[in-house]
């Protein structure tokens, strides 16, 4: 049977992720773009009578491009692989979504104009005449609610019936999608009038956002209590994951940990040297369970947490309010958004800067993403923060009202670091940019799970695995290769003690942050093992048991203070500094993105040992 190839395009925010797992279901597979970085998402399904596949096409306001992954949607629309297309539009804001219709339906190809969000448009009393709209148009038009389960045998069925009817005619001619600038003004001047005239008649009710919108909007964008309330919800989202990760943490913990046991026998079984034994047991899978057993319940709370701010509309608004001291930086203010990724994990908010149209604020937030601390370095940040300056036995909210503070250190930080950027190897004008507030809307947690867990827990879990277990097995030979008597282990950090003191740490932090490159939940555990003189990872055990430890060997206020500033302020994990190789496309990029925040780090650190 054929396979009918269907581009599924629209603007953001206007539900097409719910179209197209509504149609393809678990019969999709994830990508890149042919020579590009922009992800691209394909599923199949069948209708009554065909077999189709299903691309979906980057969200994008115009044909007009301008950021990658609006030159993206506009080549591939304007490709001949598509037969037709499936135009998802808010059915609440026809007249903006009527522009990009224009442009498409001047392509010559079947078009399926799908007015979805149909429940949020009743609320707020609009009445859509879509046998008129359709009329106008001259393709067929259907409105429907994509989250609903029978919203997809209407799509099932108008897919059809598009692909039955004869294409439809070039009301409009497109302009080159680069023109001059005068004659893109005139023909999107004529585009707006169209637009307007086509919905007269068709849209009937109230045009304004509802009332309940403006009132809250308000409140969380309001000049003052803006802030204040952004700093209490990254407390609540704080407190809410370090509270419900300490249990499933210490249990997944306790569970790969008994499996090492069953797997060091099998490993004997097969005839392989205690030594080889003993790397693989003690060295890659230990490591392997720690950055399991450590990265996995934070980023499996965190992330649903940050996918459900984003499902209630609330992360625009943020972007809205940090558009002002981005700018004064010489950024955007969709790094705000990039930069809010970061606390999950920097390589994702490095792939998240591709939303920032710019070049030059593209790399801004991709060379200043990793000054935020991803939920890797967190295990560290907390037990530091608990163990000198809260107390072994400090609770949920006030671990949490301390990182809140070492995030907002480390937001100021990422200002100044723009800031130094774009006065020097990245000099420009801020740009502007079209930033829609979308309507807060109830969210969808089947998606929040599937987007959350699947597209982003997993997915970097599985990156730092990747890395996780050869770097155990590294550092299990430096612990149990000897020289003169003494571990390499040891004699490594003994030759970076004086470079360690003047920065008020000792040579076994610097060795310890080193070593811990592939993943930053390693450096406490290396830390102790170091310390402890062990042959394989350690166990932190109880805050008050390492806390001795660190008194033993020389810890003070001072080195507790300098190891929470470099803890924030250090190179990228291996995984992150990959993902800016990928994004950034250069070396040196990546070598500058890795320097940056170091530098910064070892010169606050100085100040800070020889200040006090």
């Amino acid at each position: 049977m054929q396979e009918h190839v269907i581009a599924l395009a629209g603007l953001p925010n206007v539900g097409k992720s719910t179209v197209f797992n509504r149609l393809t279901g678990l019969r999709q597979h994830t990508g890149n773009w042919t020579g590009k970085t922009v992800g691209s998402a394909r599923g199949s399904f069948r209708t009554a009578r065909r077999r189709c596949v299903l691309v979906d096409v980057p969200g994008t306001y115009s044909l007009t491009a301008r950021s990658e992954e609006e030159r993206v949607a506009r080549d591939y629309l304007l490709s001949g692989e598509p037969e037709a297309i499936l135009l998802v539009c808010d059915a609440g804001l026809i007249e903006r979504n009527l522009f990009f219709a224009l442009q498409l339906l001047s392509l010559g190809k079947p078009v399926l104009l799908c007015l979805n969000l149909m429940d949020e448009a009743q609320r707020r009393g609009l009445r859509l005449d879509t046998a008129l709209l359709s009329r106008r148009l001259g393709v067929p038009v259907i409105a429907l609610t994509a989250r609903k389960r029978r919203s997809r045998a209407q799509l099932l069925e108008a897919i059809d019936a598009l692909l039955d009817a004869p294409a439809p005619p070039r009301p409009v001619e497109l302009p080159p999608p680069d023109g001059g600038s005068e004659a893109e003004d005139a023909y999107t001047a004529a585009l707006v009038r169209l637009s307007e005239e086509l919905c007269r008649g068709v849209v009937h009710g109230p045009r304004e956002p509802p009332a309940r919108d403006l009132r809250i909007d308000r409140i969380l964008t309001h000049r003052v209590l803006a802030y204040p309330l952004m700093l209490a919800l990254l407390a609540l989202v704080f407190y809410l994951t370090i509270r419900g990760a300490n249990a499933p943490s210490a249990l997944l913990s306790r569970l790969l940990f008994s499996l090492e046991a069953p797997l060091r026998a099998a490993l004997g079984r097969l005839g392989l040297p205690p030594a080889l034994v003993a790397l693989l047991s003690e060295g890659a899978w230990r490591t392997l369970s720690w950055v399991t057993a450590v990265m996995l319940p934070p980023m499996a709370i965190f992330f649903p947490l940050f996918t459900l701010l984003e499902d209630l509309g609330y992360l625009p608004r943020v972007a809205f309010n940090l558009d002002r001291p981005f700018q004064r930086c010489g950024a955007c203010g969709k790094q705000c958004l990039t930069m809010a990724m970061g606390f999950g994990c920097n390589a994702a908010g490095v792939t998240g800067c591709r939303i920032i149209d710019s070049r030059r604020e593209r790399l801004l937030a991709i060379l200043t993403n990793s000054f935020v601390p991803c939920n890797g370095r967190f295990p560290l940040l907390l037990a530091v923060l608990s163990m000198f300056f809260a107390g072994v036995s400090a609770s949920p909210v006030r671990a949490a009202l301390g990182l809140t503070g070492v995030v907002v250190f480390a937001v100021l930080m990422s200002f100044a670091a723009t800031r130094l950027l774009s006065a020097t190897v990245l000099r420009g004008e801020a740009s502007a940019f079209v930033l829609e507030l979308p309507p807060y809307r109830r969210p969808q947690l089947g998606q929040i799970l599937t987007r959350s867990l699947l597209d982003r827990t997993l997915l970097i879990l599985g990156r730092a695995a990747a890395v996780a277990a050869p770097a155990g097995a590294l550092l299990w030979l430096l612990a149990n290769m000897h020289s003169g008597g003494l571990p390499l282990l040891s004699r490594c950090a003994a030759a970076l003690d004086g470079a360690g003191r003047f920065f008020g740490m000792d040579g076994a932090i610097l060795l310890a942050f080193l070593l811990g490159l592939p993943a930053n939940e390693t450096v406490l555990p290396i830390l102790l093992m170091i310390y402890t003189a062990q042959g394989s990872l350690a166990d932190p055990g109880a805050l008050a048991d390492v806390r001795s430890i660190l008194l033993q060997n020389g810890w003070s206020g001072v080195t507790a203070a300098c190891v929470l500033v470099f803890t924030v302020l250090h190179w990228p994990c291996s995984t992150t500094l990959l993902t800016i190789k990928k994004e950034a496309g250069s070396l040196r990029w990546t070598a500058l993105a890795a320097a940056l925040p170091t530098v910064f780090g070892l010169v606050l650190c100085a100040i800070l040992a020889h200040s006090a």
